[in-house]
């Protein structure tokens, strides 16, 4: 299974240097998991960039792979992980699926770079 963080779906979407690295992650939509958190990160991002046609598209993307709603016990263990790696809620939402689900996560996000089942590749500039 594999999540994707919303820097990898943005890269993507804008067919960034890094597309390639994201596509098979993104691609394979039966192995993909999609924090609800990603839907709304993205959405806005591309709404306040691009407009609401286009933000409406690329959320029918990601919702071919399967939603991960935010429950109270995936909350709480973010929350726990966000409190000991110092991440941001978004980050720590998306990581925590990752590790519930046994996914690996897909990245060009440096602050997961060193972390276990974390596929990263550095941002270009």
């Amino acid at each position: 299974m594999n999540v994707v963080d919303t820097s990898g779906w943005l890269e993507y979407f804008a067919e960034g240097e890094n597309a390639d690295f994201f596509a098979p992650a993104i691609e394979d939509s039966e192995q993909l998991l999609v924090p609800v958190i990603s839907i709304y990160e993205v959405f806005k991002k591309i709404l306040q960039n691009q407009g609401l046609a286009l933000a409406e598209i690329r959320v029918a993307d990601l919702v071919k792979g399967e939603v991960i709603d935010l429950s109270a016990s995936l909350a709480m263990s973010a929350a726990k992980l966000s409190a000991e790696l110092k991440l941001p809620m978004a980050d720590s939402l998306i990581l925590t699926v990752a590790r519930e689900y046994n996914a690996t996560l897909w990245t060009q996000d440096a602050h997961f770079k060193d972390l276990p089942g974390v596929q990263y590749i550095e941002k270009k500039a």
